[in-house]
């Protein structure tokens, strides 16, 4: 005999050692009317909620994630209750939408992975997550005076056969893709200068996929996109470090946020200390990534789940 489909899923926000977590309780979680609530398992602690298995079973969830109105909804209320407890105590953030089936298998999944979890809590504890995006402008650089129409500046009437030539033409298109290609190379190296200052004061540091021009626009190009777990107490220093890197690095646009909850660096991949690095963004959805649609993986009882916004 089949047996009966569950009337309701867990859903899991993030994992942490416990503490008093009471507050919680107050929270709207994913407004289902079921209280957030804490699930112990051995030294572990999830932080979860009760869901309705009509609205978040497998085919429901591709569903309400294929819904950009929906998926935001659901990644702003998974961030709340993550931000929530990492104010309370170290907490490892799950991936949008890890679904259970029931209280036990959700104890089982932390047994299976218990040490990488308390690895991965004994790194962040004490630390926070912040992003640096370096931008290159795509624009063409001033004209410099007396330039010639290679240069961009407008032909005079002095050099009329010269610029209605198909050979002129061609030298300016030259011109303009060797510029384009300097200037690009320019901005890598003053993001890679920015990596490495900032990666001087950071314990673990993540290498991120740039933005496409469809977030970035036309007038940037998205060159560094970096995420670093920092000590506490040094948000001062970092700031003062970018201040400087903005007087010196004119050629780009340095922009700084955080503190986040350590999303890049929940996956105990850090553990030995080195500085760790990954092509794709890892981390859950902070409030950037929740105005583009990009969330991380679904699950329903450890199994992923395709449909909605993907990490790029």
């Amino acid at each position: 005999m089949t047996p009966p489909e569950p009337a309701a899923l867990v859903y899991v926000f993030a994992v942490c050692r416990g503490g008093d977590l009471t507050a919680l309780a107050e929270l709207p979680g994913l407004g289902t009317g079921a209280p957030v609530r804490t699930l112990a398992a051995g030294p572990l602690t999830a932080v979860v909620q009760d869901v309705p298995a009509a609205g978040f079973g497998e085919e429901a969830l591709r569903q309400r994630l294929s819904d950009r109105d929906e998926l935001e909804r659901c990644a702003r209320a998974h961030h709340a209750v993550i931000t929530a407890v990492s104010a309370l105590v170290p907490a490892v953030p799950l991936p949008l939408a890890t679904l259970y089936l029931d209280d036990g298998r959700v104890r089982e999944a932390l047994g299976e992975r218990r040490t990488s979890f308390l690895t991965a809590l004994d790194r962040i504890a004490g630390r926070a997550e912040w992003g640096v995006k370096v931008y290159a402008p795509t624009g063409a650089p001033p004209s410099a005076p007396g330039a010639g129409p290679g240069a961009g500046a407008t032909p005079g009437p002095s050099r009329p056969a010269a610029t209605g030539s198909g050979r002129a033409y061609l030298d300016r298109v030259r011109t303009r893709q060797r510029d384009r290609e300097q200037r690009h190379t320019l901005a890598l190296r003053a993001a890679e200068r920015v990596d490495t200052v900032v990666r001087g004061l950071a314990v673990a540091a993540r290498r991120l996929r740039p933005h496409g021009v469809e977030v970035t626009g036309k007038h940037r190009t998205h060159v560094l996109n970096a995420a670093y777990l920092l000590d506490l107490g040094r948000e001062r220093e970092l700031r003062a470090a970018l201040a400087s890197l903005r007087r010196d690095e004119t050629d780009v646009q340095i922009e700084l946020s955080g503190p986040w909850a350590p999303y890049s660096f929940a996956d105990g991949g850090i553990a030995d200390g080195r500085i760790a690095e990954v092509g794709i963004n890892e981390r859950g959805p902070n409030e950037e990534e929740i105005d583009e649609g990009r969330v991380g993986e679904r699950r329903i009882d450890g199994a992923q789940v395709s449909g909605g916004g993907t990490s790029p």
